[in-house]
């Protein structure tokens, strides 16, 4: 793996702060509750920690609104703990990557609080003002628009009104942010995922979005309208690549998009000679239908729309979506899990997936995100998926010794120690995936090829000159018989038949993953019998 880097051939792991682990009894998680479980991670495989915002925030939106970005909220500790877990994560061989926020900031950011002081400050155009709103929406609920009685306008927020858009076009601006940037590289950070990437720059002349044709009842009232004017401006691009530019300061840095685009727009964030982002977050896998057909579409198309260079990257969860085992199901979980560690390019993967974690239902007294809260009972709160990691079986699940900040649920039977020594576990499958992973090179950079489907069963090759992997995946619940060449089992979902000889077919149970070394090389297999290349 010489000839890749670290964030190439790597697996990145999502914390949520507040629900990893609680040092200090307040129910909320912080560095140093982190700090605790580095050992779990290292044991676990992963090669980077990828931490939701810690910044200084009156957490309307739970550290989405920033109020300092070069400084630690005191729910999540000092600069001095985040400097220990910063040096103890490297001591381990494990790379940190922080959440950036540069769309907007707190309303209590000093910037702001400058900003609305009055229409002649310097800092005024820092922010977007406007004397008349036009249509935008905002992502929470209602208009964007909100109206500041001290100045006598409106300002533009995406999110909340608590989260004023910074004006991006204002060199100014620029100039602060990358600072930012530079300030947290200098520290030793090891990249950064930049939050809603494609909104960052709004349209120069303020036009009205177009009306949504396919808006129907019951859709997020954002929904309404073509966000046309108001996200993915072409100007973003220009952007993206200064930034780069200033992490490329840094030798062995990563820049990471968070972009909810089709896969043709998703593309152009890798920017033009691949100077963008190095990793525009790939969420297709998030959004289809689990089946075996609509898998192998997006699979395909991605590849097929990938720049040429371009490494690709796949996510299966995040904090933002519902937990991958309520989404496909809890038989379906170790199949989904095979299908992520089995992708080439980098992979990233959230807090407590690897435990088999669903979403916890959350009381309406306990509800916490401001995306429920504004537009109840359209089912857009991401509380559900925040919740306490469990650790153990205990009434507070090891997460705390207080009041949990959101309720844990059913932790008895699902919980690191129950699973730890089980060697049927859903943890057992992640190490065992993930260091076959690491351990085979084949896994991140071969080529990806023969992507089908016959039956219910998705099965695609993972080539390179040394070694062909056949990848079988039963997205059904019924057996299926397949034609497989000769060839040795490398994993099942079922931990079970490692070292099977393959000779001809392989009969496979319901929702179970298998993966197969072939004895056969490709440059022995008949010229037009091997499929599509789609590396």
């Amino acid at each position: 793996m010489q000839e890749l880097t670290w964030w190439q051939h790597g697996i990145i792991y999502e914390i949520y702060p507040r629900s990893f682990q609680d040092s200090d009894g307040d129910g909320i998680g912080d560095l140093n509750g982190i700090l605790q479980r580095l050992d779990y991670l290292v044991q676990l495989g992963i090669n980077a920690i990828w931490i939701s915002p810690i910044y200084p925030s009156p957490m309307a939106d739970f550290g989405y609104d920033v109020a300092d970005y070069c400084g630690i909220d005191p729910i999540f500790g000092t600069m001095e703990d985040f400097d220990r877990l910063l040096a103890e994560a490297h001591r381990r061989g494990l790379k940190m990557i922080l959440d950036f926020v540069p769309n907007h900031t707190s309303n209590q950011h000093p910037w702001f609080l400058e900003s609305r002081s009055s229409r002649e400050n310097p800092k005024r155009d820092w922010y977007l003002w406007r004397d008349k709103p036009n249509n935008w929406l905002s992502n929470f609920g209602g208009s964007g628009w909100e109206w500041d009685e001290t100045t006598g306008q409106y300002y533009y927020h995406s999110f909340l009104k608590q989260q004023p858009d910074l004006n991006w076009r204002n060199p100014a601006v620029q100039a602060a942010m990358f600072d930012v940037l530079r300030f947290w590289l200098r520290r030793g950070v090891d990249g950064f995922r930049v939050d809603v990437m494609w909104l960052m720059i709004k349209d120069d002349q303020f036009r009205d979005n177009p009306p949504n044709p396919g808006y129907r009842l019951g859709q997020p009232s954002s929904h309404r309208l073509l966000p046309m004017y108001n996200s993915d401006r072409p100007e973003v691009h220009d952007l993206v690549a200064r930034m780069r530019a200033v992490v490329d300061e840094f030798p062995q840095r990563v820049l990471i998009g968070e972009i909810y685009l089709p896969v043709e727009q998703l593309m152009s964030y890798y920017g033009r000679d691949l100077k963008g982002a190095n990793l525009p977050f790939n969420f297709h896998l998030l959004q289809c239908a689990w089946t075996a057909e609509a898998v192998k579409q997006v699979i395909s198309d991605y590849h097929t729309a990938l720049p040429k260079g371009a490494w690709p990257n796949w996510v299966l969860g995040n904090h933002d979506n519902a937990r991958i085992a309520t989404r496909v199901g809890t038989s379906q979980a170790p199949v989904a899990a095979m299908l992520l560690f089995t992708l080439p390019g980098t992979l990233t993967m959230y807090y407590g997936e690897e435990i088999g974690m669903t979403n916890v239902p959350i009381p309406p007294e306990r509800v916490q995100d401001p995306a429920e809260k504004n537009e109840p009972g359209l089912g857009l709160g991401r509380d559900p998926e925040r919740t306490p990691m469990p650790w153990n079986g205990t009434p507070s699940a090891g997460f705390t010794t207080g009041r949990p900040w959101l309720p844990i649920g059913d932790h008895e039977a699902i919980n690191v120690a129950a699973l730890e020594h089980d060697p049927a576990s859903m943890l057992q499958l992640y190490r065992n995936l993930i260091n076959l992973r690491r351990s085979n090179l084949t896994l991140v950079s071969g080529a990806l090829q023969s992507v089908t489907v016959e039956k219910n069963v998705l099965s695609y090759q993972r080539i390179d000159d040394k070694q062909r992997i056949v990848v079988l995946l039963n997205i059904g619940s019924a057996p299926e018989t397949m034609t497989v060449e000769r060839g040795t089992v490398l994993a099942s979902t079922y931990l079970d038949r490692v070292g099977q000889e393959v000779i001809g077919s392989i009969d496979m149970r319901a929702s179970e993953g298998l993966i197969i070394c072939l004895k056969t090389l490709i440059r022995d297999v008949p010229p037009g019998s091997e499929g599509a290349d789609m590396s």
